[in-house]
C-alpha cells in the first residue's frame, strides 16, 4: 500500500474516532473516486461510527464523508443531505464580469485558475459548467479566499459569489442510450455507454480506472445492478438504469443514462 493511502486511512479513522468521542459530526475533505473506494474498503472494526457521502448534488464524483456519532445517526436519517453538509460545503458561482467579452471556458480552465491560486485539490469538489457560468463546491474555509482572489479564468474577467448549499439545485444532464448486450456485464455496459469496443475498454477496468458506486471494480465480468452509477476516470460516468427485455436474438435490451 502506498504511503499516501496509509495516511488517508489513518486520517479517516481519526475523524471517525473524533466523531464518536466528541459526539459531533466530523467531515473529511473532498475525496476522489479512489479515496472513496479506500474508505469503503476499511474493515468495519476500524471505524468508530457510520458515515455518509455527499458532494453537493446527487451523483457528484468528488465527495465529503460525514462521520456520524450514534447520538446523531437517527436524526440525520430524516435530514436532507444538503442540511447535513451545509456547514461543510460551500457553493461558489463563477460568472463573467462582462458576458459580451467572455470566452467559452472548459472544466480545465476553471480548475487551472483555481489551483493556480495555491488551493489544494482536496479543498474543492466538482465543477459544474452551465452555459456561461460555473458552480464550484468548496470547503467553507476557501470561500472568502476565492471571493477575494479569483478574478480571472484564462483571459476572461469573472465575478465570484457564494450561495448556500440548501438553496442550490442542480439536476445532472444526461444522454439516454438504449442498446442490446449479450449479458449485463461491466465491460458490455461500458462498450454501450462509450460507443467503443470491449477490447479497448477492458484494460481500463483491469487498470483500476472503473468505479461502481464509488467502489473500485477490476473484473470485466462484474454484473452491475439496476440503478448503479459507473464512473471511468478520464472518460465520464453513466447510470445503468434498467433491463427492458430480451430480443428475438436472445440479446438483452438495456437503458443507460450517460452524464454530459
Amino acid at each position: 500500500m502506498l504511503k499516501e493511502e496509509q495516511l488517508l486511512e489513518k486520517r479517516l479513522t481519526e475523524l471517525s474516532k473524533a466523531a464518536y468521542h466528541r459526539e459531533r459530526i466530523t467531515y473529511s475533505d473532498f475525496l476522489n473516486l479512489n479515496e472513496v473506494h479506500i474508505l469503503h474498503s476499511l474493515p468495519k472494526d476500524t471505524l468508530y461510527t457510520r458515515y455518509l457521502l455527499f458532494g453537493g448534488y446527487e451523483s457528484a464524483e468528488r465527495q465529503l464523508a460525514a462521520f456520524l456519532p450514534d447520538a446523531l445517526s437517527l436524526r440525520t436519517e430524516t435530514d436532507g443531505m444538503a442540511e447535513l453538509f451545509s456547514d461543510a460545503i460551500s457553493v461558489i458561482r463563477i460568472s463573467p464580469l462582462h458576458a459580451k467579452f467572455s470566452e467559452e471556458l472548459s472544466h480545465r480552465d476553471y480548475l487551472g485558475a483555481i489551483l493556480n491560486l495555491g488551493i489544494e485539490r482536496n479543498k474543492i469538489g466538482d465543477i459544474i459548467i452551465e452555459k456561461d457560468r460555473a458552480y464550484l463546491f468548496a470547503r467553507p474555509q476557501m470561500t472568502e479566499f476565492l471571493l477575494e482572489n479569483l478574478d480571472r479564468v484564462r483571459h476572461t474577467a469573472v465575478m465570484v459569489q457564494a450561495e448556500a448549499l440548501h438553496d442550490f439545485s442542480y439536476v445532472p444532464r444526461f444522454e439516454e442510450i438504449k442498446g442490446t448486450v449479450a449479458s449485463v456485464r461491466l465491460d458490455s455496459l461500458l462498450s454501450l455507454a462509450f460507443s467503443s469496443s470491449r477490447s479497448k475498454l477492458c484494460p481500463l477496468i483491469e487498470g483500476g480506472k472503473v468505479f461502481v458506486n464509488g467502489r473500485l471494480v477490476t473484473s470485466n465480468g462484474y454484473q452491475p445492478k439496476e440503478g448503479d452509477r459507473i464512473s471511468v476516470r478520464g472518460m465520464g460516468k453513466f447510470q445503468y438504469v434498467k433491463t427492458m427485455g430480451v430480443t428475438k436474438k436472445n440479446r438483452i435490451s438495456v437503458l443507460v443514462y450517460k452524464y454530459i
